[in-house]
């Protein structure tokens, strides 16, 4: 029996998961099978960032994921005499909401697999475990058992995210280079949290680093190192648990443990992302140390990075070209996060007593120094994502005598767009990507976009389902909304966040993709001839034409600035 599909994910993970629901929101058909029988329920990732959150906003799911978390949770480190050597507390809402959460894994994976049930185009299929993968210049065929039977499922593409064991990946030959560290750790889920505080705290002890980390619910989580001679059967010894915990509780017997399981520190990135009509994503392209909390949150950029494109592609929009920048703009950033969570790792659980002393001096150092110190406690430590190649057009400003460059100032092509709250005429304050559409925008700020785009590059633009936004003082809004040009938003800023913006770069228009990454930034005069080369870096067809199309049709249409 064999089956035809247009997207087939597989693994049920938290990357296949929420492409799924990206892909059902925007109208693609898709299969997503698992082979296990069920989501996976072992103790998993605990941290969740404003990026995430911002993306499970986009796909409608925020409000039942913020119920399992704990938004703002800070992080104390400790050293091995428990004193305090560095704090980590960002506070800033720059994307709209909290830096730095904890939250419950399996209960969020199960809101994302809940949401897939929204879309008829969207099928979920678990015990189903592919076997073999052919495929061919026009798709792919996958060969799938389930419940003792075979069947195949054709798909236009697969994306492979079945966690670091990938299928997918090893029937590629795609190699899987990296580093896995002799020493293991051993994670600890506790019902009716014992301690009840509220943060976290990263133990860089020589003699067994640790971490506590206080989950919804009233869930615990401790991580433990192993030693090199315990064994990874220890975990199930209530006796060895006991141990652990003695020095943390006043009665570890007493504890209601629900999960238990080693884990192992692997950092490791595919060679490659993609073989012709083939992905891979999440976990079956990267893996790193828990650390630094960046495994589950790098699975749902790549995710929303990879969802969009498949869109445009499936759809007649753009060439295959667009799904070669999928690695392009993921795989160095990934990168940077496994290098982030590797040197974490080294900091918080090395077992060396001179290292451990260094690194204490240097952050009694820090904690003299008032900038470094505020840099460390916000998190800026962070590789933000910065596409440098792929869908993004830099060096488009235009400084002159009347659009000076501040000292300092920095392009924000290629890095997500911020996220305050606006004034909408029909629903009041909102967050930004709230009062738009999901899809490509122009904002532009106090001008009618409109006016700045030829005929022909409005019509390539508008047929990606794309948002014309102009952005003007709140006190404006009501006068502006009035005299608004039919397709175009008129949104309020309030506090003047997107002003400031602004501001700060010589700038007056900026093109957002789909997954709030700036394709471009510019002055308004400017705008028609950086959206079109922000199109053909997407593989972007021109209105009603095809391939052969060349973008001198769609810029055939010269226009001058409104005066």
């Amino acid at each position: 029996m064999s089956e035809q599909t247009e997207i087939l994910i597989i693994g049920a993970g938290p990357t296949g998961l929420t492409l799924a629901n990206l892909l059902g929101k925007l109208g693609v058909q898709t299969i997503l099978i698992e082979a296990r029988d069920q989501l996976i329920d072992y103790p998993r990732a605990v941290g969740i960032d404003d990026e995430s959150l911002r993306a499970m906003q986009s796909l409608g799911l925020v409000d039942q994921v913020l119920v399992h978390t704990v938004p703002d949770q800070q992080v104390r480190i400790v050293n091995g005499s428990g004193k305090v050597i560095a704090g980590i507390n960002p506070t800033t809402r720059e994307f709209g909401w909290p830096r730095r959460n904890g939250f419950v894994q399996p209960l969020v994976d199960q809101v994302l697999l809940d949401g897939i049930s929204r879309y008829e185009c969207v099928e979920v299929r678990f015990g189903a475990v592919a076997t073999d993968l052919v495929q061919d210049a026009q798709g792919v065929t996958v060969t799938i058992g389930a419940a003792g039977q075979e069947r195949t499922i054709r798909a236009d593409y697969v994306v492979g995210c079945e966690g670091g064991a990938s299928f997918t990946r090893k029937k590629l030959g795609i190699g899987f280079p990296g580093t896995t560290r002799a020493q293991r750790g051993v994670v600890i889920d506790v019902a009716n949290d014992p301690l009840g505080t509220p943060h976290a705290v990263f133990g860089g002890d020589p003699s067994r680093a640790y971490a506590t980390l206080s989950l919804p619910h009233g869930i615990r989580r401790w991580e433990f190192s192993l030693m090199e001679d315990e064994s990874d059967e220890l975990v199930d010894s209530d006796e060895f648990l006991d141990k652990l915990l003695k020095d943390h509780v006043e009665d570890p017997s007493s504890l209601d443990i629900i999960r238990r399981r080693v884990y192992a520190h692997h950092a490791r990135v595919a060679e490659s992302f993609r073989k012709d009509r083939v992905l891979l994503a999440g976990d079956a392209a990267h893996v790193m140390p828990v650390v630094a909390g960046q495994g589950w949150n790098s699975c749902i950029r790549d995710a929303m990075n990879l969802g969009w494109k498949l869109h445009a592609v499936t759809r007649g929009l753009a060439t295959q070209k667009l799904l070669g920048t999928y690695a392009d703009e993921r795989r160095d950033h990934v990168k940077a996060m496994v290098d982030l969570s590797v040197g974490m790792s080294k900091v918080v659980t090395n077992r060396s007593k001179i290292t451990s002393a260094v690194r204490d001096a240097t952050a009694a150092v820090i904690d003299h120094l008032p900038k470094l110190k505020s840099y460390v406690s916000g998190q800026g430590f962070k590789p933000m994502p910065k596409y440098t190649r792929g869908v993004v057009v830099h060096d488009t400003w235009q400084a002159s005598k009347s659009v000076p460059v501040e000292e300092g100032a920095k392009s924000s092509t290629g890095m997500l767009f911020p996220q305050p709250k606006v004034i909408d005429g029909e629903r009041g304050e909102v967050l930004l990507d709230d009062a738009t559409d999901l899809g490509w925008r122009i904002y532009s700020w106090n001008n009618d976009p409109s006016n700045f785009l030829s005929e022909a590059t409005r019509r390539r633009f508008e047929a990606l389902g794309a948002s014309l936004v102009q952005v003007v003082p709140s006190v404006q809004l009501p006068w502006a909304q009035q005299n608004a040009a039919p397709g175009v938003q008129v949104l309020g800023d309030p506090a003047g966040v997107l002003k400031q913006w602004f501001h700060q770069h010589p700038a007056s228009a900026v093109v957002v993709r789909p997954d709030h990454v700036v394709a471009a930034e510019c002055l308004a005069q400017n705008l028609d001839q950086t959206l079109n080369q922000i199109l053909d870096k997407a593989s972007i067809f021109p209105a009603g034409g095809n391939e052969s199309n060349t973008v001198a049709e769609a810029q055939a249409e010269q226009i001058q600035p409104a005066r």
